[in-house]
């Protein structure tokens, strides 16, 4: 029966009593509606009448009307200029942030003290986050520059690590050193 189209030539009341009249269905295994059917039919019979074309009512364009605010479009030339970022959104923790919402609030806060102007409000909101720790990355490019920040900031990452291998080596001669301090000092605390 798969692919059958009968359900359209009749009710399913009038598909049963004639499986019953056949043999189908047994008296017996007959519906429990069946009788409650014939007793008491329905005033329009519920038959499967497919409209034409004509007589379906038209859809109108109804158009939604797209909202935008101002925020958006700050998200936009956000996502544009530095794209989604490193981070993935962490939607476990109720109060997480997003490094463009956290962009979005400064740009508003900026916007509102009206003491930058309005063609610089983007690179100054980049500079400001910067200034409290978050580091945002243009698209294939580097990191926002900043003006006068934290002298480790300015640090080169060549520089970073020769010094940091510079402090291991010292943290592991010393130990040497004392180690042999203490085994020329004990044979002649023994005499």
């Amino acid at each position: 029966m798969a692919g059958s189209r009968l359900e359209k030539f009749g009710t399913v009341f009038t598909r049963v009593r004639d499986l019953m009249r056949s043999g189908v269905i047994k008296e017996s295994a007959k519906p429990l509606w069946f009788d409650v059917y014939a007793a008491f039919p329905p005033k329009r019979e519920p038959l499967y009448v497919r409209l034409s074309k004509t007589l379906r009512p038209q859809k109108k364009d109804d158009p939604v009307p797209e909202i935008f605010y101002k925020e958006d479009e700050v998200r936009a030339k956000f996502f544009e200029m530095y794209g989604s970022g490193p981070k993935v959104f962490d939607l476990t923790k109720t109060n997480f942030v997003s490094t463009c919402q956290r962009f979005v609030e400064k740009y508003s806060e900026l916007e509102s003290r009206g003491d930058v102007k309005p063609e610089m409000l983007f690179e100054e909101t980049g500079k400001a986050l910067l200034a409290e720790g978050i580091v945002l990355r243009r698209r294939g490019g580097p990191a926002v520059a900043a003006g006068q920040t934290n002298p480790l900031l300015g640090m080169e990452l060549a520089e970073m690590l020769a010094e940091q291998q510079k402090n291991t080596a010292n943290k592991t001669q010393a130990p040497e050193e004392q180690a042999q301090t203490v085994t020329t000092d004990s044979p002649t605390a023994s005499q």
